[in-house]
């Protein structure tokens, strides 16, 4: 498809959904002009001997600095009809564009390809007449236990124990030295037995010491993705135990401001109940956006999908690349939804107006100043400081979006 705007000719390819490639034709009077401004520019700024600054004549400018005036020229006239180019067809590019195959000749047209990836403008034709099922979380008594037995430990007194052999739950302290490395070092760490801080041959070899004792065995040691067997020694320093408070209504006291031992397990029930709730939602909003992206098919830009990439994977130095092309490949299945959930909600809200205003978002900060007891307007200043008040106005957006994408189904 070619189209002319001004004196411009613009085709435009799609190689892939939101890629495009125009081939731009500037005509040879456009561009002589252009060339003849650069030249008289920079006549402007010369001083050669013989000459008073800025009364070089022309020929001579031309043949000193021919090709430098030529580079300039095309530069300048690729920038420019590049720009006019999207305006004209209404294009948002969002990569930097790559300009391949000048073809300048002095008196001739200039043309040039370039290529870019733009904003994607999805539609979507079916937003509703789903059926789904709400997810009904319900809190067991055993999930409230392991919440007071976490809470027991945070207030636990660590006691040091002498002659006795560790067990789950104690605190240790080992040297751990590989013996097969070439120069052996002792390396030192702490870990919670039990808790999966080591591999399980490590702390079955920790499990048979006493404090100051040492023994050597064979233990998985993974490098460069191969797993091996390789002798290390480990020492015992040190082993603390935990003195758990007693489960009684004073402790539950002096944890915060609770009348008793069921009060607090009363609160427990209710923030667990309110986190369950919370990821059902998620859980459903999760469901129904991907209902409709199946109903509704689109691709996206490479561009967004590596820029996603680039957030979520920040590789330690000195990572192998080839291991990190591979988690990048295996993660872009992933990032490539995550990009089409937020371009449905983001193309919604525009449809049907649903973008917060900034009453709700004022109505929104006085909430949350209200909840945490503190004035608004310091609230307020917090959030303009952290740059957090637009996420604020994404959250009302995106509640906004799901209440009225939720009223188009059926949830059971």
């Amino acid at each position: 498809m070619a189209q002319e705007s001004s004196n411009l000719k613009i085709a435009v390819e799609e190689p892939r959904a939101w890629a495009r490639r125009l081939t731009i034709t500037v005509p040879a009077e456009r561009v002589e002009r252009a060339r003849g401004e650069v030249a008289r520019r920079l006549a402007q700024r010369l001083k050669l001997p013989g000459f008073r600054k800025g009364k070089v004549p022309t020929h001579v400018v031309e043949r000193r600095y021919g090709p430098a005036i030529d580079s300039e020229t095309v530069e300048r006239v690729v920038g420019d009809a590049y720009r006019e180019a999207l305006q004209v067809q209404g294009l948002e590019p969002i990569t930097q564009g790559s300009v391949e195959e000048v073809d300048y000749r002095p008196g001739a047209d200039l043309t040039f390809r370039v290529a870019f990836e733009i904003k994607p403008q999805i539609q979507l034709e079916r937003l509703g007449g789903f059926r789904l099922v709400r997810p009904r979380p319900e809190i067991r008594d055993e999930d409230v236990d392991r919440v007071i037995e976490r809470l027991r430990m945070e207030h636990a007194v660590w006691r040091p124990v002498e002659d006795a052999a560790p067990v789950d739950g104690d605190a240790v302290e080992v040297e751990l030295t590989e013996l097969d490395r070439p120069e052996p070092k002792p390396e030192r760490y702490r870990l919670v037995l039990g808790q999966g801080q080591a591999v399980p041959e490590v702390e079955a070899l920790i499990r048979g010491l006493k404090p100051g004792e040492e023994v050597e065995g064979a233990v998985p040691v993974t490098r460069d993705g191969e797993t091996r067997e390789e002798a290390v020694r480990v020492r015992l320093l040190a082993v603390r135990r935990p003195e758990l408070p007693a489960l009684d209504d004073a402790w539950a006291r002096s944890v915060g401001d609770f009348e008793d031992l069921a009060a607090l397990r009363a609160r427990i029930r209710e923030d667990l109940q309110r986190d369950a709730d919370a990821a059902a939602e998620r859980e459903l909003r999760r469901e129904l956006i991907d209902r409709i992206i199946e109903a509704n098919p689109f691709e996206v830009p490479d561009a967004m999908v590596e820029q996603y990439l680039d957030g979520i994977l920040r590789p330690r130095e000195g990572v192998d690349p080839q291991q990190l092309a591979e988690l990048r490949q295996a993660a872009r299945p992933a990032a490539e939804q995550a990009i089409r959930r937020t371009l449905v909600v983001d193309r919604v809200a525009k449809m049907e107006g649903l973008e917060a205003t900034p009453a709700e978002v004022d109505a929104r900060v006085e909430e949350i100043a209200s909840r945490v007891g503190r004035p608004v307007e310091e609230v307020r200043r917090e959030f303009v400081r952290s740059g957090r008040l637009e996420a604020l106005a994404d959250e009302i957006t995106e509640e906004k979006v799901f209440e009225y994408l939720k009223s188009l189904s059926t949830v059971e």
